[in-house]
């Protein structure tokens, strides 16, 4: 499949792939590409919520497969579909996470593995196994976070892994820049996303994490996925040409006041 519609937008014939696309940052980034022109494929792990965003985007640019990046035959079989049905990748947003919050003593082998095999494991191998069908002028985008710069509470796995991440981008570039492919990373700061509803948390806990990230952030509020969306759509266009290996931090000032 392959783009013929003219839209003269920014990513006007280009083939991108967001893993980690059918809600939050990934789904608010997709419709910004989509907006720019460019043929869309998102990835989740679930089949109802690559359903939901399908209907949300409703557009014949953007497919869905469904694959989970913590199981390397999955991305296999992933960048096979892909090479088969499009032939290429021009863009790879490497966006699929999980975050749990648990202290130290709480955290044990499952939970520390769920996170470095989503958030690392998946990242490192999305990049190898996608890459090949990249060509020169490909952009790829890492999604780290804000904790790399600040140490919060009971996130040490979590940030431990987007450390990881944030220097992915920087080796990732060393290897790649030989085939003319970009690496960055975009780093958020606290985003209403789906992702919240993810951590286990009761009602009254996400409440008080909320009020207190609020009064962390020196704009007093949290981000909004198409937000960091913007920043995603700088880095996969030429408009961002001399950047490499390089981080935008989209965290309302968290980390840098």
């Amino acid at each position: 499949m392959t783009n013929n519609t003219k839209t003269n937008g920014s990513l006007d014939e280009k083939i991108a792939l967001i893993t980690g696309g059918s809600t939050g940052i990934g789904l608010a980034t997709a419709k910004t590409f989509i907006d720019e022109g460019a043929t869309v494929i998102v990835t989740g792990r679930t089949q109802d919520t690559l359903d939901k965003a399908a209907v949300v985007i409703n557009n014949p640019r953007f497919s869905t497969i469904q694959s989970d990046v913590s199981k390397l035959n999955e991305i296999n079989t992933l960048a096979d579909k892909i090479k088969a049905d499009f032939g290429k990748v021009d863009i790879l947003f490497a966006n699929a996470g999980i975050a749990w919050l648990a202290p130290l003593e709480l955290s044990d082998e499952a939970f520390f593995d769920a996170h470095f095999n989503t958030n690392v494991k998946g990242v490192f191998f999305t990049v190898q196994k996608i890459r090949p069908l990249m060509g020169t002028g490909g952009s790829i985008i890492l999604t780290a976070s804000a904790v790399v710069h600040k140490g919060f509470a009971n996130m040490s796995v979590y940030s431990a892994t987007k450390g990881a991440v944030r220097n992915l981008a920087r080796t990732f570039s060393s290897e790649l820049t030989q085939f003319g492919i970009r690496v960055n990373v975009v780093s958020p700061g606290p985003i209403e996303t789906p992702l919240f509803d993810k951590m286990g948390l009761t009602n009254e806990q996400k409440q008080g994490m909320a009020a207190g990230f609020n009064e962390m952030v020196p704009m007093k509020r949290f981000g909004v996925s198409e937000e960091i969306a913007k920043a995603v759509l700088f880095l996969a266009t030429d408009d961002a040409s001399y950047m490499l290996g390089e981080e935008i931090i989209v965290d309302g000032g968290i980390a840098a006041i």
